[in-house]
């Protein structure tokens, strides 16, 4: 079949490349017509403003006003200054929240008296640098508190492991006589022991708190340990108020039996006969026994009860200022190892280190020959009647089966 004759010619692709070229120009005219004349030193283009996406314009604080830092006041200028010449910059606030500067809180004082304030200010305490608060109290926890505190424990308690292996539980050189004086009252052993069961689980709990991180979390795992340590929190703040009021029925029933005499000062230029045979003669409490009282019970104890009744948040009338908080724990501590470090020799004494003084304290009463041999100036009043044998009213036995039936 015979196709068209234009169809098969050349002419017709001649045709439509020079349709094509046609359209080329005709759009390269069009474009040069919309643009502008280039000069010949061109200005440079004005910076256009940030477009508005919903409403909302957006700037680089660093390319507002970047001569504003010339200004011989700029470092002491306001919030609101800054914001004249740089808004955005709020560099004076984050600098007074730094110094710990108190701004402005809705909620009331007596509630959160530093809702207001973020970073707590600057300050040095013993063994820390000059940083804020929150920091320094922390160094001087970690650093030496911790450390410090708990090396202490430990060479007490290494102390007293080689008294006892060298010199063995003291006294026991007197023959019992079988006659007996009343040495403590039953108003003073439950005194005593009510004071002595409150510090025990204090002093556990306390030392489980602190240390026990180092050699319990590793044995028993995160998990116990939790449970424990949340456990031994609840016990130590309920047992607390017990030991302020039994701490303060001690103090008031034996302070005076505890004054110093010239007794005491024989006795510790003689340290007490402890590396001889003999004891040095004392009246009811020697003046080891008088240190303990003034030094490991009531002016420690003082100290700790009151930093843990702030702690407690029990003293009324206070803001409770985390700064204070934070002197009242430092405080807290302090006193505790200090009384912990002391009291460790007593209930040594008391127990495994005294023939016949743990006894002393559970029925109140000793032998003539134990008072003898450690205190024999208090031995020698009994004696003399300045002192009686029997200071409480004695238990009235129950009658015999014989007294009845005669009755």
């Amino acid at each position: 079949m015979n196709r068209h004759p234009i169809l098969n010619s050349a002419a017709w692709r001649g045709w439509g490349v020079a349709a094509l070229l046609v359209l080329a120009a005709s759009w390269v005219s069009a474009q040069t017509a919309q643009t502008p004349p280039v000069p010949d030193d061109p200005a440079p283009p004005a910076q256009s403003a940030p477009a508005a996406v919903g409403g909302i314009k957006s700037a680089n604080i660093f390319e507002i006003a970047p001569d504003a830092s010339n200004d011989p006041d700029y470092a002491n200028q306001t919030n609101a200054q800054r914001r004249q010449v740089q808004p955005g910059n709020n560099a004076p606030m984050w600098r007074d929240v730094g110094k710990g500067v108190t701004g402005y809180s809705s909620l009331p004082v007596s509630q959160a008296p530093e809702a207001g304030n973020l970073i707590q200010p600057f300050v040095q305490y013993p063994g820390s640098r000059l940083t804020n608060a929150g920091e320094a109290w922390r160094q001087v926890r970690n650093n030496w508190l911790i450390p410090y505190g708990g090396a202490l424990l430990f060479i007490v308690l290494l102390a007293l492991a080689i008294f006892y292996m060298t010199k063995g539980p003291l006294g026991g050189h007197l023959k019992d006589t079988g006659r007996k004086i009343e040495r403590f009252t039953p108003f003073e052993r439950a005194a005593h022991w009510s004071n002595a069961i409150a510090f025990v689980v204090l002093a556990i709990s306390g030392i489980v708190m602190a240390f026990g991180k180092f050699f319990i979390l590793p044995v028993i795992g995160s998990t116990l340990f939790g449970w424990l340590t949340f456990a031994l929190k609840n016990a130590h703040n309920f047992m607390g108020p017990l030991f302020a009021v039994s701490l303060l029925i001690v103090v008031l029933t034996f302070i005076k039996d505890n004054i110093a005499s010239a007794a005491d000062f024989v006795w510790l230029s003689k340290l007490g006969g402890m590396l001889g045979d003999k004891e040095v003669p004392s009246h009811r409490f020697n003046a080891g026994e008088k240190g303990l009282f003034w030094w490991g019970v009531t002016i420690p104890g003082i100290v700790v009860v009151g930093s843990g009744l702030f702690l407690d948040k029990l003293v009324p009338g206070m803001l409770y200022l985390r700064g204070d908080m934070q002197i009242a724990h430092m405080l807290h501590i302090v006193g505790a190892l200090i009384m912990m470090a002391l009291i460790m020799g007593h209930i040594y004494m008391g127990t495994v280190g005294m023939k016949g003084a743990y006894g002393a304290m559970r029925t109140g009463y000793v032998d003539e020959a134990w008072a003898k041999e450690h205190h024999e100036l208090w031995y020698d009043d009994v004696k003399a009647g300045k002192i009686p044998a029997q200071r409480s009213q004695p238990a009235r036995s129950a009658p015999s089966v014989d007294a009845v039936a005669k009755a």
